[in-house]
């Protein structure tokens, strides 16, 4: 009474162990790919000079944060 009704072929187990084995090679490999890539605002910051990364950039006064005061007041 040794017979599994679940037990499958070793061949069938092992191709799926291989399968898997390729495909988080295959994750890792793009996982590194996107870690080492830089986006375009990263580019962008390097071109910037010192006196430009460290200017004002808020202004209260333009209609969009005059629009969000307006919407959010309490």
């Amino acid at each position: 009474m040794s017979t599994d009704s679940n037990s499958k072929p070793k061949a069938a187990v092992a191709g799926r162990r291989d399968f898997l084995k390729a495909m988080t090679g295959a994750s890792a490999a793009a996982a590194a790919v996107v870690v080492g890539a830089d986006t375009a605002e990263a580019q962008a910051t390097r071109t910037e000079s010192r006196e430009e990364r460290v200017k004002a950039r808020y202004q209260a006064n333009s209609a969009h944060v005059q629009a969000f005061y307006r919407t959010n007041r309490y």
